[in-house]
């Protein structure tokens, strides 16, 4: 199934919002009064000219410490690489800043693999010599991060994102289970516990080979720590196993439903088309009705249009033979 980035991101970053800003924006985490945060509804943009809508990932409303006045903060998550992020992002804010009339700081989040190269912080219009445009948006690109330097953080937005960040591949091991250890020392409760594994075990998917590794490296960490990542791991593969029962039940209720219309569409056909029948060409024989209830609907309703020509039973056994079985 394809991973659906910007539903997991937007989970992540508003649960653990002051998490993140205190992670990478430390700067702005100083100033911000942390009881003044909301959370506004889902910003859909229509852009009429070329026909297309745009949704911004997280807006919050918050308010520096000491001041009355709000401003807005709109983190931006970007799971691929794109030549005019520049512009959009700078496009979101003017549309959140004539909305709202409000100063808005704009974060972006690069959570691509490839490319590495550092990606731009700025829109940029100028025309015959004239800067008529800079606009300046922040940036956390997790590609160019080096894990461990957040191993140590006591943050669940740490342990999580560790999962985006630069891994070589003969530490993917090592870098899921130093995640569960961080995600562990945190003492969560379940549903957050949950969010944050589910989402590195997404991205840091083991293959057979490493599983059996993490298992061997598992064993070799202190036993209550071993007991705190088990719980985890195990509390984790229930949630899948709860929602993967959970979808085959839906989709059994779906493909019920479905065919429970489509038997009521038969049956409803194959009775107006048998009282049409018995006027126009009389009473049916078994073996005749039989082969009109194997009908399908389609198949019914041709036969329904076609039966106002028939004159007698031959007729329509002419017709059943031409068609039955096509």
């Amino acid at each position: 199934m394809p991973i659906d980035h910007d539903r997991l991101f937007k989970e992540l970053l508003s649960t653990f919002f002051v998490e993140f800003i205190d992670l990478f924006f430390p700067d702005l985490a100083a100033l911000l009064d942390r009881y003044s945060f909301v959370f506004l509804d889902k910003e859909l943009f229509t852009d009429v000219t070329a026909g297309e809508q745009f949704v911004a990932d997280l807006v919050v409303k918050a308010r520096l410490q000491g001041q009355e006045s709000y401003f807005l903060i709109h983190i931006e998550n970007q799971s691929e690489a794109q030549a005019h992020f520049s512009y959009r992002i700078f496009r979101y804010f003017a549309r959140l800043y004539e909305k709202y009339q409000l100063p808005v700081y704009p974060i972006a989040v690069f959570s691509f693999d490839a490319p590495a190269k550092a990606q731009p912080t700025f829109h940029r219009v100028e025309v015959a010599g004239l800067r008529v445009l800079e606009f300046h948006y922040r940036v956390v690109q997790l590609n160019r991060l080096n894990w461990r330097d957040y191993v140590r953080q006591p943050n669940p937005v740490a342990g999580a994102l560790m999962a985006k960040m630069n891994i070589a591949p003969a530490e993917r091991v090592q870098v899921k289970l130093e995640c569960l250890r961080l995600i562990a020392s945190l003492r969560l409760d379940r549903a957050r516990m949950q969010l944050i594994s589910g989402f590195v075990d997404t991205y840091l998917r083991l293959s057979g080979e490493e599983e059996a590794r993490f298992g061997e490296a598992l064993a070799r960490i202190a036993p209550k720590e071993q007991e705190q990542v088990m719980e985890i791991v195990t509390s984790w593969s229930e949630k899948g196993r709860q929602e993967g029962r959970q979808e085959g039940r839906q989709e059994g209720r779906q493909e019920g439903r479905q065919e429970g219309r489509q038997e009521g569409r038969q049956q409803e056909a194959l009775a107006i088309v048998l009282r049409q029948l018995g006027r126009r060409v009389g009473r049916l024989g078994e073996q005749t009705r039989q082969r009109v209830e194997q009908l399908s609907v389609d198949q019914l309703e041709e036969l329904g249009e076609a039966l106002l020509d028939f004159v007698g039973v031959a007729d329509l056994e002419v017709w059943l033979s031409r068609h039955s079985h096509s």
